[in-house]
């Protein structure tokens, strides 16, 4: 998602199923209906529709702005968001949708989809893909292999062989 999308709290990592909401400027009647449907190994990811005025406390990942910074720290909950406003919503019922395709930091997210976020960000995997995907991650960590020659004094460009293309680069242009 796009890197404004940020954590509130430090060291908060999730691995989770979206529930996805889209909700607008005001209202947050619907967001209080959904978060009493979410289960264990859900996070809420809320498409603000473009509003980045209005705060939807809600929890999870929402793209516009979040308030009770000091309800959230006390809950310990993780939230990931474009920063803090003091105006919120309020219960107007204009609707909306929940668990249909939305838009949240630009990028397109499905209900189910594998919701990834940590101190660096969120990332989206589609939920067809996200097994292999975190298996290759996995498989690449557990080897360690350049954090390990690292250590053992090999240089970076080295191991990915940036040292060679630029090498051969420039022989061409000579």
């Amino acid at each position: 998602m796009d890197r404004g999308i940020q954590p509130l709290l430090r060291g908060k990592r999730i691995a989770a199923a979206a529930v996805t909401l889209a909700i607008p400027g005001q209202d947050s009647t619907l967001l209080h209906r959904t978060l009493g449907l979410l289960w264990r190994g859900d996070i809420l990811v809320v498409d603000r529709l473009g509003d980045d005025k209005h705060a939807c406390w809600g929890g999870g990942i929402i793209d516009g702005p979040c308030t009770d910074l000091t309800e959230i720290e006390g809950s310990d909950f993780p939230m990931w968001c474009r920063g803090m406003s003091p105006i919120t919503t309020r219960l107007y019922n204009l609707g909306r949708t929940i668990n249909l395709p939305i838009s949240c930091g630009n990028v397109p997210v499905k209900a189910g989809d594998a919701i990834l976020a940590d101190e660096s960000g969120v990332l989206v995997l589609p939920r067809d893909e996200a097994e292999a995907i975190a298996a290759a991650a996995i498989g690449r960590q557990e080897r360690g292999e350049r954090r390990q020659e690292l250590k053992a004094g090999e240089k970076l460009g080295d191991i990915s062989g940036a040292i060679k293309m630029v090498s051969d680069a420039l022989k061409q242009n000579h």
